[in-house]
């Protein structure tokens, strides 16, 4: 079966993206293309339409394939909880919580999991394109390695090693790891990738020459710096923190944010800005403020609360529009009970009161697709869609109103109620991530706050759609500055004799 793998230098050198594009080229020359990511350490997750968790990298790899996102494309999926320590999800399930060293100890009895799940998908698909994490060259970590050159050497895969231009020293990284590879696996790596390339490509080339000479690998080439609307990866997403349009949507930077993705949408409107915050003299006046979800709700919240942060929100609440998403949900409540230490150890705290509920935090994680309509607010029957990852289990007081009538979940008809909204209804929460991504309730949001500014509502374009365009002038992008006859040849695989034409992406 053709297969290939990108590894990079360092952790946020692009491999994901370069993941994404191929997955899309290939998609495009006809072919039937899956992503594969044995283990991805990731804040930002997803929740499959049978209810699985996966990361959301492997999510967009998935949609460039032309692909509905299945767990099988990331069987396992590390979630930090802190420095030293990760919930671990495999096959789209929570499997349990340990400290590095422990989950160290364990990888290898995941290996016969990965090497069946890799073979599943070999008799589904023509090409699967593998993406490696962090370094290959992390000697330390090689012994028990199941996600780089570990994984590679298990299927047989050849490798493709992407470097990063933009933070200097690109020969030397892409040098210096092929120095710590053993000699088995630099037999693995056929060519190099740089990406985030600045400049003048002739006064690169005799450094490629150079390059070429010193580690006997081809370069497959050089891919220009870009900014595209799509997804980043968790280490490289930069957090905007200048006003940039008329509306000015404020985001918590909490310390463990998680899934600032559903955010993207919101980034899609041409006259808003979204920018994210961490102390209180950055609030301002915004027009909506978002406090977004985390993987330590307890923990996050007291960093606010003594940073000052939070005394400002609740100023702010007086005149203010706030939305809390999961996390931030909680946030907005009395308290957050744990008797069970599923947070930490701090088995209670007092939350915002600007919303009348509590959060009991449960053992057991909810991850569920969902369809939902407003009630309660100016506007009832609004639709969105989305998912919910959370261990807390929500507890109404007398005061509160549900903010969603939840009718779907994972595909089932259902009746249920979902988040919060104030008695003014400029508080609200909700359990569900992706809100903003269906166009319904994004419209619905932002054009109330563009009514208040006086400014004509809009019609919201459908984010899907926004996607699919930006992929595409990834691919592009990305097929006009790499040789696809040497990717080719790597795979193993013939190129078909009439790929797509390059150049034909509307922008």
């Amino acid at each position: 079966m053709a297969k290939i793998m990108v590894q990079g230098t360092a952790s946020s050198v692009g491999k994901s993206i370069l993941v994404t594009a191929l997955c899309r080229i290939l998609k495009q020359d006809g072919f039937s293309v899956c992503p594969f990511k044995s283990q991805n350490m990731s804040l930002n997750s997803y929740i499959t339409l049978d209810g699985k968790e996966m990361g959301r990298a492997q999510v967009l790899q998935a949609y460039a394939a032309g692909l509905e996102p299945e767990v099988f494309m990331n069987p396992i999926l590390l979630k930090p909880t802190s420095d030293k320590k990760c919930q671990i999800i495999v096959k789209g399930k929570v499997y349990g919580n340990s400290t590095a060293m422990e989950y160290h100890n364990m990888k290898l009895r995941f290996k016969d999991m990965l090497k069946s799940q890799f073979e599943e998908l070999e008799k589904k698909f023509d090409i699967i394109v593998m993406e490696g994490a962090g370094s290959p060259a992390e000697i330390n970590l090689r012994e028990r390695d199941i996600v780089n050159m570990g994984m590679a050497e298990l299927i047989d895969a050849p490798v493709i090693l992407a470097g990063d231009i933009d933070k200097g020293g690109v020969f030397a990284s892409l040098a210096g790891t092929m120095l710590l590879l053993k000699a088995d696996e630099k037999k693995r790596v056929k060519a190099t990738i740089i990406n985030k390339f600045r400049g003048d490509l002739e006064i690169l080339k005799p450094g490629l020459t150079m390059l070429e000479d010193i580690i006997h690998i081809p370069c497959a080439g050089v891919v220009p710096y870009f900014r595209l609307d799509l997804e980043d990866e968790d280490g490289a997403v930069e957090f905007n923190k200048k006003i940039t349009a008329p509306i000015d949507i404020v985001v918590i930077k909490l310390p463990h944010i998680s899934n600032f993705t559903d955010l993207d949408a919101l980034k899609s409107e041409e006259d808003v800005s979204v920018r994210f915050i961490t102390t209180k003299a950055e609030l301002g006046n915004p027009d909506l403020l978002i406090i977004p979800g985390t993987k330590n709700t307890i923990d996050d919240l007291i960093t606010i609360r003594d940073s000052g942060l939070m005394d400002a929100v609740k100023k702010y609440s007086d005149k203010g529009t706030i939305l809390g998403i999961c996390g931030g949900y909680q946030m907005l409540g009395n308290s957050l009970i744990d008797p069970n230490g599923v947070e930490g150890s701090c088995d209670k705290v007092e939350g915002m009161r600007l919303l009348d509920i509590g959060t009991l935090f449960e053992d057991e994680k909810i991850t569920t697709r969902v369809k939902a309509r407003s009630i309660n607010v100016k506007t009832s029957n609004v639709k969105t869609y989305g998912y919910e990852i959370h261990m807390g289990k929500c507890i109404y007081g007398q005061k509160a109103k549900p903010l969603f009538e939840i009718y779907d979940r994972n595909g089932d008809n259902t009746l249920s109620f979902d988040g919060a909204v104030n008695e003014d209804g400029n508080v609200m929460g909700t359990y569900i991530h992706g809100v903003f991504d269906g166009t319904e309730f994004r419209e619905f949001i932002i054009n109330s706050l563009r009514v208040k500014k006086s400014i004509k509502p809009k019609r919201s374009k459908t984010y899907e759609s926004l996607r699919e365009k930006e992929i595409d002038k990834l691919a592009d992008i990305v097929r006009k500055n790499i040789d696809m006859d040497m990717i080719y040849k790597i795979i193993g695989i013939e190129k078909r004799e009439k790929p797509f034409e390059v150049g034909t992406v509307n922008n």
